[in-house]
């Protein structure tokens, strides 16, 4: 047994899992943190692309307050006005006529994992369960949406891989139609790669894999965690290629900060997900679907999402005259919407690193890749402070080049002076 007094004195208690900044917040509002350090912070991370409308809006703000004066948690045992509310916004607003609210992306990944196979079941194909997925994915970190995603980093030390997910090289549309076979359920795939480093599944790829699943009888599940609800600047981001899932995960955003995921499908897909087949104690609670109700108030107001695709084009034609004047330091920029993806020539974590060292925030990913996230809210002002804050990061690292470019060259030539030397001078 592990005594109680094992962790070092000084260390926190937590579990070690993350790697964590010496930093942390005591307020914010709209893009800005206040650190604890008395420094103030440009959040262009917004929790990983959490906090879809800034820090402390007021709407959210008061949506959370109201409800939290009157009652938090019934569980599902009983009817949740919210919800209900909730729900019918969401299927108005998408393909969907079914939701399954969860706590966390995860959850709902593995609710539409859940989903799709119980469809098959009760069409009597109980033997289709499996799920073509795309390398590079993140689907989450259950073991079930860890073996979705693939990745060895996050399989290794946790047993046997969950059976189930044949994955496919990113883009290979051939390779995904030679994966199907007889036990196979359905397709799952991000819009847009987020933790793999911002990359877009082209809207003709997309197509493609919709018609793929009609031909072959699949389900096609969209995992829109981090590219839904506004951040591309549509509400969902399979909506720019023309076409619509079975089933569509979502999280992220849709809370605005405050943790709820949800599941959405259509009825034909949904068929199997009867009373007791699945189940959540606090998926759907009052409180987290208030401020959801709040977020899509103010997400769905005549405008909104005009804004965020005319900031974003903003940004990124700013971030591609970045990337020519520091060529050192970056190489290409890509995403859609608020979702921006820079990729770098350097260590994505140094130019992180060296963000923050500037007051602004954003998030490591795949590919060599630096996450922009801004909140949705995010205007000129705050484009323009983080163009200055981007240039001398820039700046910072391309000094640090310098200097290690220096030390290269002394050596170089001190090298080839020794190598001259007469001979005894060498002994």
């Amino acid at each position: 047994m592990v005594s109680s007094n094992s962790v070092p004195p000084g260390s926190s208690s937590l579990y070690p899992t993350f790697a964590r900044v010496d930093l942390s917040f005591e307020s914010g509002e709209g893009a800005w943190l206040n650190g604890s350090d008395g420094r103030r912070y440009l959040d262009f991370g917004s929790g990983i692309a959490v906090t879809s409308l800034g820090h402390a809006h007021p709407r959210l703000v008061a949506a959370l307050q109201e409800q939290a004066a009157r009652v938090w948690h019934v569980s599902n045992i009983y009817r949740i006005p919210q919800q209900e509310a909730l729900a019918e916004r969401l299927t108005a607003e998408s393909f969907a006529d079914r939701v399954f609210f969860t706590n966390s992306g995860a959850e709902a990944v593995e609710a539409a994992i859940k989903t799709a196979r119980r469809y098959h079941y009760v069409n009597g194909a109980p033997e289709r369960f499996r799920i073509i997925t795309f390398e590079g994915a993140f689907h989450g970190r259950t073991l079930a949406t860890i073996a979705a995603g693939g990745q060895a980093k996050y399989l290794e030390g946790f047993g046997p891989k969950v059976d189930g997910f044949d994955q496919v090289p990113f883009g290979d549309l051939t390779a995904a139609e030679d994966a199907i076979g007889p036990e196979t359920a359905a397709i799952l795939i991000e819009p847009i790669q987020g933790e793999g480093g911002v990359r877009p599944v082209p809207h003709a790829e997309l197509r493609a894999l919709r018609a793929l699943c009609d031909r072959h009888g699949l389900l096609l599940i969209f995992d829109e965690v981090q590219t839904g609800v506004g951040r591309t600047g549509e509400l969902f981001a399979h909506s720019w290629s023309g076409i619509t899932p079975d089933i569509m995960a979502i999280a992220k955003g849709i809370g605005g900060g405050f943790p709820l995921g949800a599941c959405l499908a259509t009825e034909e897909a949904a068929k199997g997900m009867t009373p007791g087949v699945h189940g959540t104690t606090f998926g759907g609670n009052p409180l987290a679907c208030a401020v959801g109700l709040a977020v899509l108030d103010v997400m769905l107001e005549p405008g909104f999402l005009d804004e965020v695709n005319r900031i974003s084009l903003v940004f990124k034609q700013k971030l591609a005259g970045l990337v020519d004047d520091h060529p050192q330091v970056f190489d290409l920029v890509r995403g859609e919407g608020l979702l921006i993806g820079l990729r770098c020539n350097v260590a994505a974590a140094k130019v992180v690193g060296a963000m923050r060292a500037e007051g602004l925030l954003g998030v490591g990913a795949g590919d060599n890749t630096v996450r922009l996230l801004p909140p949705l809210t995010a205007r000129e002002p705050e484009i323009e402070e983080a163009m200055a804050r981007l240039e001398a990061a820039a700046a910072r690292i391309e000094a640090e080049l310098d200097e290690a470019e220096l030390s290269a060259a002394e050596a170089a030539v001190a090298k080839a002076v020794a190598a001259e030397a007469p001979a005894e001078q060498k002994s």
